[in-house]
């Protein structure tokens, strides 16, 4: 492939992002994605095929996807039903069998992007019972006989939260990359690519509040990426006046619109905590 990813108008990608994804291309091998929630991981995905003109599939795994839900699901339930039925298409097992979504991406006609996201929901054994189909792009219909086979080797981008460990077989067959958390440069142009026309000095504010919330020890979550974005968002719709925002240090006052970036009750006491014991020391 002579087109290289990096990045778009609408995502900023680092040069180690870039490369990792132009990598994986190349090596012909799964991108494995890590990072926090909220650092962009699954947005890759369709930022890469829509850079390199191709179709994006996506794959969200669940808590209770099988792997076997990936290549195709044999629905005989139906089959029996339809057969109690008299029907004649149960004579045809094929009309049964659900394409998943690796067999779309195998079959395509076109190479196109194929996420898996969030893989580290799913059981332990799921990385595992998709290695040799992953790695040799083929697998076996056992109902009809049939064998699929990729017409064309798809780009493949998996992401993980890191919720759980993957198995070391399925990491040899991957090049991995960590998303480290934007810092503040690199999350000024993030949000100037949503929001271009936007005040600096705003920006300039609301960033110094977000990293100072993501410095408190203890949050059970920090905020991210996202979180900031619609924080910012809301800022804007409420025209929050820069001098709420001006100078602010979360250790006198909990931010505005706080909501947006904090997730939970313990973060929000622990924000509440803080300025209050800054505020008695002070006195």
């Amino acid at each position: 492939m002579n087109m290289k990813f990096t990045g778009t108008k609408k995502y900023i990608a680092t040069d180690d992002l870039s490369m990792a994804v132009n990598a994986a291309v190349t090596l012909q091998r799964p991108l494995l994605i890590k990072g926090e929630p909220g650092t962009g991981k699954t947005m890759l995905a369709e930022q890469v095929a829509d850079s390199l003109g191709k179709k994006l599939i996506c794959w969200h795994v669940k808590s209770t996807t099988k792997a076997q839900q990936g290549l195709y699901e044999y629905d005989a339930v139906s089959r029996l039903r339809d057969s109690q039925l008299g029907d004649d298409k149960v004579h045809d097992i094929s009309n049964y069998i659900k394409p998943g979504k690796v067999w779309q991406a195998f079959t395509a006609d076109e190479q196109v992007v194929l996420l898996i996201d969030e893989i580290d929901k799913a059981d332990i054994e799921f990385p595992n019972d998709l290695l040799i189909e992953l790695d040799q792009m083929e697998f076996d219909v056992y109902e009809t006989g049939e064998q699929v086979k990729a017409k064309h080797r798809p780009i493949i981008i998996i992401t993980s939260n890191d919720e759980k460990e993957l198995p070391d077989a399925f990491l040899r067959r991957c090049f991995f990359h960590y998303i480290n958390f934007p810092d503040k440069d690199t999350m000024q142009k993030i949000v100037d690519v949503h929001y271009p026309d936007i005040q600096k000095q705003l920006v300039k504010y609301a960033l110094d509040i977000f990293f100072q919330l993501r410095d408190v020890q203890g949050l059970k979550k920090k905020p991210s990426t996202s979180e900031l974005i619609d924080w910012i968002k809301l800022l804007l719709a409420d025209n929050i006046p820069l001098e709420l925002l001006q100078n602010k240090d979360i250790k006198d006052n909990i931010p505005p619109l706080y909501g947006a970036l904090l997730k939970n009750e313990q973060d929000v006491d622990a924000i509440q905590r803080l300025a209050f014991m800054m505020r008695r020391q002070l006195k």
